[in-house]
């Protein structure tokens, strides 16, 4: 029985199919710093040097938001629901440790265990690109360590003086609150509940980077979901012409951060103009065709039975699909051993 009624049944698989079918769902998301995150390697934030719109070339540094950033975040707290209701224990299934290879989550966002197994992920995630340049969008913060005096300064153990600033300081790029990352989630030959599985998973999931339990809030605002019979443009393409898009409607307005209002327009905008240009067969619910989707999403996702439901169906599908197919694998790789 279908959960959804805006979104007709033909661009769903009546179950998770083995090899590649043709169908995807696109999420279109902006995501939103909330206060100062941490996306990074080796110290230093991620940025790359690009084209800074695609008529506008400028070259310019960005912030990169790479895919681990973003898709481990909202599997995670997918993991956290199934636990909640009961679906997955800790003890059966530990994330990068020992999967159970047979729930929501290790079906459709994959797993590699060694010998035992690998499923490649359903949930394609590119990397992120800040609409605007690396420059206005990160902020410097010099770090120290309080003593319990209240002081930033020594009480002399382990050597120092009293009232000598210790090594205890440090210097470290954050990320801006209000910095817009455009990014497009995809998921290939989705059943109404793995749809419903990661939507959810986008709209929970608030922290993204490094030290997630003190900072990295990040909200995540769908402008709408594309479905069609192929992958569409890409998150650089897609933020170059919202750079493009709001040049031209005069609302980059620097040093000032963006208008949250300028920039879903922008990119609503942008997007149904690079959908125009796609060779693909496409139903788009952007702006007033996305407003009775979410809505009922977010009603379905904000009750127990609701979410129980999704969550219910999503397991039911993943534990056929790992009888009939994950099984298979661990029998043939028993064998090539023995």
């Amino acid at each position: 029985m279908a959960i959804l009624k805006t979104v007709e049944s033909k661009f769903f698989q009546t179950e998770i199919p083995y090899k590649p079918m043709g169908k995807y769902v696109h999420f279109l998301t902006i995501r939103i710093t909330e206060s100062y995150p941490l996306f990074q390697t080796d110290a230093e934030l991620n940025k790359a040097r690009v084209r800074a719109g695609v008529k506008d070339k400028t070259t310019i540094s960005r912030l990169s938001m790479f895919k681990r950033k973003q898709s481990t975040p909202e599997r995670l707290v997918g993991r956290e629901l199934l636990r909640n209701y009961g679906l997955m224990t800790a003890k059966e299934c530990e994330y990068n440790v020992n999967f159970a290879m047979d729930n929501p989550d290790c079906i459709i966002y994959g797993f590699a265990i060694g010998d035992s197994g690998s499923e490649k992920s359903k949930v394609v995630v590119d990397t992120a690109f800040s609409i605007t340049a690396f420059d206005e969008s990160h902020e410097t913060f010099t770090l120290n360590a309080p003593y319990e005096n209240g002081t930033m300064a020594s009480k002399g153990e382990n050597g120092s003086k009293p009232g000598e600033v210790t090594s205890r300081i440090n210097q470290q790029d954050h990320i801006k609150p209000q910095v817009f990352f455009p990014s497009i989630v995809t998921l290939k030959d989705p059943t109404e509940a793995s749809f419903l599985y990661v939507f959810n998973n986008i709209l929970r999931t608030r922290h993204y980077g490094a030290q997630t339990t003190r900072t990295g809030r990040v909200r995540n605002e769908l402008i709408g979901v594309v479905f069609a019979d192929g992958e569409i443009t890409s998150n650089l393409r897609w933020t170059q012409a919202i750079y493009d898009q709001m040049k031209s409607d005069n609302t980059l307005n620097a040093p000032d951060p963006l208008d949250e209002d300028d920039v879903i327009t922008a990119a609503k905008n942008a997007i149904e103009a690079l959908m125009a240009d796609e060779f693909i067969v496409h139903t788009d619910f952007i702006g007033d065709a996305f407003v009775s989707l979410i809505n009922e999403v977010k009603t379905l996702t904000g009750s127990e039975k609701g979410i129980q439901t999704i969550l219910q169906k999503a397991d039911a599908e993943a534990k056929d699909y790992a009888k009939k197919h994950i099984s298979k694998k661990k029998t043939a790789a028993k064998a090539e051993k023995e």
